[in-house]
């Protein structure tokens, strides 16, 4: 079993590739299963006058969704394609982000959080904000929003739990009781984590979540499954097989999958 549940497409603005490239290349590597995972739509800053190419327009996402499910049809034979979104958890805007998901047959929903207000703290155009922050706070923010993403009940795992440390920014003290109460609030919930593995190539260099976050979930039994965040094609399923070494290492037998919204467990076999 071999599967990449963490993909984006040129719809997105930020990424290359259409839809069915990436299933061609899903094939030619051997996937199992292709989870596609497009972001929803921006609901909280005016699309117009933000920063562009953060996220699909409105208009096209019920396109995004008919395309999803033509290409899982035509590749059956070939490839099992799970049609998922990456759902932004932004407070405030839980009643929109809910509509959006109950709106489509989605096969599973990630819950992250790249946003602080109008902040986002996962994009390279922003990383000024860190100047003007206490870096601790804005971990304590972070860690807040996730804890409040699990509690909404909207999505089937949180995709990159520790994103925050993506640029290298770090407190100068502790944060691994935010992170444990994270992970608590997601065992709480009963949903899932991944492990993204494209830290490996972001300025921290490293993995989403770190080991010992990883460690402490597998102490909880929290399961998890594995995405690249491919942003092209020719990302499609990279590192995951760093991803399964290290998931092996801490302890983890199974990875989480997806149909319909119901969570299966598969042997790791990346």
């Amino acid at each position: 079993m071999r599967i990449d549940y963490h993909t984006h497409h040129v719809r997105c603005g930020h990424a290359s590739g259409e839809l069915e490239e990436y299933v061609q290349k899903g094939i030619e590597i051997g996937l199992t299963q292709l989870g596609l995972s497009d972001h929803m739509p921006l609901l909280h800053v005016d699309p117009a006058t933000y920063l562009p190419g953060m996220a699909m327009p409105m208009e096209e996402l019920p396109r995004y969704v008919e395309e999803a499910f033509r290409l899982q049809e035509k590749y059956k034979e070939h490839i099992d394609i799970r049609v998922g979104l990456e759902g932004d958890y932004i407070e405030g805007y839980e009643s929109e982000i809910k509509r959006i998901i109950d709106a489509y047959p989605w096969d599973y929903v990630i819950g992250s959080v790249h946003f602080l207000g109008e902040w986002d703290i996962t994009d390279y155009r922003q990383t000024d904000g860190w100047k003007e922050r206490d870096a601790y706070e804005v971990y304590r923010q972070y860690y807040d929003a996730v804890i409040k993403a699990a509690q909404t009940g909207f999505y089937d795992y949180i995709g990159h739990i520790d994103v925050i440390k993506r640029f290298g920014f770090k407190p100068d003290r502790s944060v691994e009781h935010l992170e444990r109460q994270a992970l608590e609030a997601v065992k709480a919930a009963g949903i899932a984590i991944e492990l993204n593995a494209s830290g490996l190539r972001m300025p921290v260099n490293e993995m989403f979540p770190s080991r010992r976050v990883l460690e402490y979930a597998h102490e909880l039994n929290i399961p998890v499954t594995v995405g690249s965040d491919a942003h092209q094609p020719e990302r499609l399923a990279q590192y995951l097989d760093l991803a399964a070494e290290e998931l092996k290492a801490v302890g983890f037998n199974e990875l989480a999958t997806f149909k319909q919204r119901k969570r299966l467990m598969v042997p790791i076999g990346l």
